[in-house]
């Protein structure tokens, strides 16, 4: 799946900042929180809770800004095809992603041909530090996008947002993590680990996903990825791991 918008390295800047949105921004911002309540509520209608996560949920959107929403536990993935497709949404691709071998397969949905507009659905349930980790980028649930709730959570540039009446101040996590893992509510466990992730990213470039495996129409998600856990040992490993 097309990564968009990484952005420019990690930030080690000493000094927090105040950033007011001019109106565009605002705009922006809402247009982008109205379509994940779109999506959102379209899953809802068949029992599936979701959420988005990142920028739109921090509020510092820009231009690359994506709708991301994570079901962040693993159900029928035909279900929630069947769940977009009636409410009026089109989807352009699918694929199945493993980050490492001791991470979760997820299966990708993507809403639009841009791919701006995204589902994402674990195909075995997450360890801990995998949900922390959109805790840590900051996430928001359907009645917090609802009543314009923003909430914290941290940038690829390992920058600290905090939202503002008038924006967001942004402060710098490295040597934060403590502080940042009390604020956001998460284990000091994966502010580390995410420090050490991106910093490597910063010194090495990116290394890309272990598994990447499209899904083509009339497949399930289900199928396609048992057909590679019959020649994938690390694969199977995980999945007996987590069942």
């Amino acid at each position: 799946m097309k990564r968009r918008g990484s952005g420019s390295k990690p930030s080690r800047t000493s000094d927090g900042i105040q950033v007011n949105y001019p109106v565009s921004h605002w705009a922006k911002l809402e247009s982008l929180r109205d379509r994940a309540v779109r999506v959102i509520s379209t899953l809802a209608t068949w029992s599936q809770i979701a959420l988005t996560h990142g920028s739109v949920a921090r509020g510092d959107v820009d231009d690359k800004s994506d709708v991301d929403v994570l079901i962040p536990s693993n159900v029928n993935t035909q279900l929630v095809e069947a769940a977009l497709e009636s409410g009026g949404f089109t989807i352009f691709s699918k694929e199945i992603a493993q980050a490492t071998p001791s991470h979760s397969p997820k299966a990708h949905l993507q809403l639009d041909a841009e791919q701006t507009t995204s589902v994402t659905v674990p195909l075995t349930p997450f360890r801990s530090l995998e949900l922390e980790f959109y805790a840590f980028g900051g996430k928001v649930t359907l009645p917090e996008l609802k009543s314009s709730i923003r909430t914290p959570g941290c940038t690829k540039k390992l920058i600290l947002i905090e939202p503002t009446a008038e924006g967001h101040f942004e402060s710098p996590v490295v040597g934060r993590e403590n502080e940042v893992a009390r604020l956001l509510g998460v284990s000091v466990a994966i502010v580390t680990e995410r420090v050490r992730v991106l910093t490597r990213r910063d010194t090495i470039g990116r290394t890309g996903m272990y598994l990447r495996i499209p899904v083509r129409d009339g497949e399930s998600f289900e199928e396609v990825l048992q057909a590679r856990v019959d020649s994938d040992p690390a694969l199977r490993r995980t999945l007996r791991g987590r069942s």
